[in-house]
């Protein structure tokens, strides 16, 4: 029998990664917002449901940091 261990999905993951990285580097939520091209209502928005961000925003986060998404991952 299968274990039902309930898997965290990709986009919460990441957006937990970003959030976590964001506390690390001591960035405001303006400057989160600029960096991934959202208003900050938006970054509220994906605190309470991520699935909504696009594979554009978090490049245009890694580009602005100069991050790979494995360094993300790995924090």
């Amino acid at each position: 029998m299968k274990s039902k261990k309930q898997e965290i999905a990709l986009h919460k993951k990441v957006w937990c990664k970003i959030r976590y990285y964001q506390q690390l580097h001591d960035l405001s939520n303006k400057d989160l917002a600029a960096f991934i091209g959202v208003s900050e209502r938006t970054l509220l928005e994906y605190d309470k449901n991520a699935a909504n961000i696009t594979l554009g925003k978090i490049e245009n986060f890694l580009k602005s940091e100069d991050l790979e998404l494995n360094e993300l991952l790995g924090l």
